[in-house]
């Protein structure tokens, strides 16, 4: 019986990997434009403006404080309500980049706020415009302490696509639950999902550990 499930699965394979590829679609999309406006809103939240960065404070508490299945179904369900409709998957890619610019946001904000306030004297000293002080000066400084957890959430948004599938987006944990209604072998079928997702979280998570090993490095240098 193993073995029919087995050539079963084989079969269908090909299916998988359209999952696969619409996970990467997906997470690849929302990646981006988290990593933009994670970085436009973290450098506001490390501002020197208390009710900017308190306004965003209240948006990234409000996001990292409720489950993603709830953001799902408001961008999904609720904003028809209000005239907005949306398709599955720009669906996906919105709730997803909503997620990952919250936590995106405060690793960024993080990072700015852990360079010497001796840094950005030294520019303006300079000369420098505020603009040029945080690209020329802080954020070159900034990064070192920002990749490696950056990285690292890149991983997390990769993972929690597969919420998206409660909404209908054909992505690879739906491809599995579609699957164990016709080979009913479900640790067979998860574990082949379970596979698919680490080939391409695994190359991240090296990427991550290489550049906290890196960062260490130059910290003990300097």
């Amino acid at each position: 019986m193993i073995a029919h499930y087995l050539q079963r699965l084989v079969e269908i394979f090909p299916f998988f990997l359209k999952g696969l590829w619409m996970t990467v679609a997906v997470s690849g999309l929302s990646l981006i434009l988290s990593t933009i406006f994670g970085f436009l809103l973290g450098t506001l939240r490390a501002g020197n403006s208390r009710i900017l960065s308190g306004v965003i404070g209240i948006y990234v508490s409000f996001i990292r404080g409720t489950p993603f299945v709830v953001q799902i179904f408001i961008v999904f369900f609720i904003f028809p309500e209000w005239g907005i409709q949306l398709d599955a998957f720009p669906a996906a890619i919105i709730s997803l980049s909503v997620l990952g610019t919250a936590f995106l946001c405060e690793i960024v904000a993080g990072g700015i706020k852990a360079v010497e306030k001796g840094q950005w004297e030294a520019a303006a000293s300079s000369g420098l415009g505020p603009i040029q002080q945080l690209r020329l000066v802080i954020l070159p400084q900034a990064m070192q302490t920002i990749l490696p957890p950056l990285v690292g959430q890149y991983v997390l948004l990769i993972k929690d696509s597969s919420v998206v599938s409660v909404i209908g987006v054909i992505e690879l944990t739906r491809v599995g639950w579609m699957t164990v209604v016709r080979i009913p072998e479900g640790l067979m079928v998860f574990t082949l999902v379970g596979i698919l997702y680490f080939s391409i979280s695994y190359p991240l998570i090296r990427l991550s550990n290489n550049l906290e090993r890196r960062m260490a490095v130059e910290q003990v240098r300097l």
